[in-house]
């Protein structure tokens, strides 16, 4: 009996192909709930940012209501979604409608 083989082309990706699964972003909205203390420390924690990163995205989630913390694959994005979401913060996946 013959051996079945699955063959896989490699194409090159079109380039907006890449650009829908590098076209998410990872926006954290306000919420009358949690310190201001405790979003930069999860900030620090969950994205890596240091003091000020972390500082200045409280910031814009406190007085614009949103931040975007972060952008790239969609993957990762729903990954930093659901982390974000387990410390508390209302955190939502957007495409990056800019690219």
């Amino acid at each position: 009996m013959p051996e079945s083989r699955s063959h896989t082309r490699s194409e090159p990706r079109a380039f907006t192909e890449l650009q829908l699964e590098n076209g998410w972003r990872v926006v954290v909205l306000n919420d009358p709930v949690n310190l201001m203390s405790y979003v930069v420390m999860v900030f620090k924690k969950v994205l890596g940012f240091d003091e000020n990163r972390a500082r200045k995205h409280m910031l814009e989630v406190h007085e614009q209501g949103r931040s975007v913390v972060w952008t790239g694959v969609r993957e990762t994005a729903e990954a930093y979604v659901f982390s974000l979401q387990q410390w508390h913060l209302t955190a939502v996946l957007e495409p990056d409608e800019a690219r």
